[in-house]
């Protein structure tokens, strides 16, 4: 059989298991005595089990069964929870995740665990009772098999095609498979089975559901059901040849078998079963089509991200036409060609917000990986800390997902350490002895929330300032007019902290400059707000998408520039009597606040042609709590443009993060007003 057409597969099934096993032993550390965590984590242990020897790798599916025989003792509470067992089987999680991402990345997932096989093997020594309970899950396993036998229900349909079947010269058997109790890869053996009876007949149901096995949601036995022309020898002998097969029984369905079951579900539905039955003789399928009907398929599929990209990049050539095509309709002023355009213009913005929700991710996939890290960073620096997760079903762009990971380790990391204060000294101040965490998301127009807030000991102002002015981050004359969250941010600011001294702020910038630089480089912000004693809160504002945009387009001489609607607050005609200086620097008073104003074009260089005017047409935008204006010399109109990167060589324009191709096909610069506002 040809493996490697199933690793993709492997791999993020693989990942989802072992994400399941770190989020529930989490959850059996809170709660110990809790069996149904245990069964859990033992079942996703078990199919990470079978896939991987399935796939070959060895010391994958070896590693797994060591862990995988201490949960079943746990389970069977032959052995009490206790945080050193934990601690060992998070180690043994650690190890799979590290040899799962070996594979992903073309090796070979051999690792030496010979330690922590050693620690599992001691944890699981003297256990008697073992046989006992092999032998007493062997007995119930055939007593499943044998309450399996006649046990499945058949819909209308499915017993119209059986009867059809027969009709035609078909038999229908029932057939009772057993597998081995020490069977390792039940999945593989499941498949085979069915794989052999596909050759012999088709399939038309089976008990559990065909996902059910697949996921080996079932125990040592299953029973399907098979229309063939072969007698129930050649079948039996047939599925016997699949190795670790232990027991099967093949009985052929008989027409009395499916009146016995109408009269039995008569007796309690009798008009919803006629319906059904009415629906069943109207449809007239062939043998062949009965599985189809009798296993609805999966609603999802996996979709490889790189064809997103490429269905992304195709839309986005498309939205350039289709600006085209607008500004065309618009020149030839035809009813006809405007209608058309028109229509297609409603169609293609349909077909965008379906491309943009495909490649919509929760951020359950970056916050998964939060409380095992705040759970070792705690025992570490002998804290107590619970972290609190709210909103992670909140969706974002696949490629801010990529990038906005570690910041938040970051963050988190910087809460952890330099926010929560120590047991002894919280109790002291009348605290809880746990501190919080609380990690949440939330959307609010076109943007994403991310909000990290800590009860621990809050930002010192006067420290912060202090080291500021030492490392000249700021001046002693500007540090006086500073507001309490422009000096929170300050240790946002490059090279603001050092490990020269510890104390209750050292450390507190280590990292946050990249922070910074990240989120913004994704056309988000970030602020912080803090109460020294009572916690701290630093907010990520990041935009929904990076790629389809809405822009203000704006014209400066013979240039033309788009503004992110996402920054602009509004757009305003100003009087030249009403522009003011201060401190000088030209500003105006816009709805009782100073707004200092940016003249684009000397921003820009743009050669100037006009004389100075009277009226102004000004941008208003803002970035967290700032603002600014921006004068052009026209407002062209709002636009939805796709996002291209200026390039290598490029990379470097002041205020300009991209640019893009407008109907007429020119090329418009987009501002990021991030970068003007200081």
């Amino acid at each position: 059989m040809e493996l490697s057409q199933y690793l993709e597969v492997f791999i993020e099934e693989s990942k989802e298991n072992l994400q399941t096993c770190n989020e529930q032993l989490l959850e059996l550390e809170k709660n110990p005595e809790d069996l149904t965590i245990v069964n859990e984590i033992f079942r996703s242990a078990h199919t990470l089990k079978g896939m991987s020897a399935t796939m070959g790798y060895e010391d994958l599916a070896n590693l797994t069964h060591k862990m995988e025989n201490v949960l079943d003792a746990i389970r069977n509470e032959k052995i009490k929870v206790s945080p050193e067992i934990l601690d060992v089987v998070f180690k043994s999680v650690d190890d799979l995740e590290a040899m799962v991402l070996s594979i992903a990345d073309g090796g070979d997932g051999k690792r030496d665990v010979t330690e922590v096989v050693a620690m599992l093997e001691s944890i699981e020594k003297g256990e008697s009772l073992h046989s006992a309970l092999v032998d007493s899950e062997v007995a119930a396993t055939a007593e499943v098999v044998e309450r399996q036998t006649f046990s499945m229900q058949y819909e209308a349909f499915e017993q119209t095609v059986i009867q059809q079947s027969q009709e035609q010269g078909f038999r229908c058997f029932e057939i009772s498979v057993s597998l081995r109790e020490d069977c390792l890869l039940k999945a593989a053996r499941v498949y085979m089975v069915f794989e052999v009876l596909g050759k012999l007949g088709e399939v038309i149901k089976s008990l559990p559901t065909v996902d059910q096995l697949e996921e080996e949601q079932f125990d040592h036995s299953f029973v399907i059901a098979v229309v063939s022309k072969e007698d129930a020898v050649h079948i039996e002998n047939a599925v016997r040849k699949v190795s670790e097969v232990d027991e099967v029984s093949v009985v052929e369905l008989t027409s009395q078998h499916l009146e016995s079951q109408n009269q039995v579900e008569a007796a309690d539905t009798e008009p919803a079963q006629k319906e059904m039955e009415v629906k069943g003789q109207e449809t007239s399928k062939p043998a062949g089509n009965a599985t189809k009907h009798s296993n609805p398929s999966n609603k999802t599929i996996r979709v490889n991200i790189e064809r997103l990209d490429v269905l992304m990049n195709l839309f986005e050539e498309l939205v350039i036409d289709r600006g085209r095509l607008e500004q065309i309709s618009k020149d030839l002023n035809n009813p006809e060609l405007n209608e058309t355009v028109e229509r297609m213009t409603r169609i293609s913005g349909d077909l965008q917000n379906i491309i943009l929700n495909m490649r919509m991710v929760p951020v359950e996939t970056v916050f998964n990986r939060f409380p095992r890290m705040v759970r070792q960073l705690a025992r570490d620096l002998n804290k107590k800390i619970e972290l609190e997760i709210i909103g992670a079903e909140t969706e974002l762009d696949r490629t801010v997902i990529d990038e906005i990971g570690d910041p938040l380790v970051h963050l988190i990391r910087n809460a952890l350490d330099h926010g929560i204060e120590m047991p002894e000294l919280r109790m002291k101040n009348g605290k809880p002895e746990q501190g919080t965490v609380k990690l949440k998301a939330y959307h609010s127009g076109n943007h994403v929330f991310i909000e990290l807030e800590d009860d621990g000991a809050g930002i010192n102002k006067e420290r912060v300032l202090e080291k500021a002015i030492q490392k000249g981050i700021v001046s002693d004359e500007a540090a006086h007019t500073l507001t309490d969250r422009q000096i929170y941010e300050l240790i946002l600011a490059s090279g603001f902290s050092t490990a020269e001294q510890i104390s209750d702020i050292s450390g507190r910038g280590v990292g946050l400059d990249v922070v910074k630089a990240t989120i913004e480089s994704l056309g988000g912000s970030i602020t912080i707000d803090s109460t020294v004693g009572q916690g701290s809160l630093f907010s990520i504002q990041l935009p929904l998408t990076l790629s389809i945009i809405s822009v203000m387009l704006v014209e400066i001489q013979e240039e033309k520039y788009a503004i992110p609607l996402s920054s602009i607050i509004e757009t305003a005609i100003v009087k030249k009597e009403e522009i003011m200086k201060a401190h000088n620097q030209r500003v105006i008073d816009f709805r009782g606040k100073v707004v200092p104003l940016l003249f684009l074009e000397d921003v820009f260089e743009v050669p100037k042609h006009s004389k100075e005017e009277e009226l102004y047409s000004v941008v208003i935008v803002r970035k967290g709590e700032k603002m600014a204006g921006l004068v052009v010399d026209s407002f062209i109109g709002q636009q939805e443009v796709v996002l291209k990167s200026l390039g290598n060589y490029l990379n470097d324009v002041f205020a300009i993060s991209g640019a893009t191709i407008l109907g007429d096909g020119q090329v418009a610069l987009i501002v990021d007003c991030n970068a003007l506002i200081k």
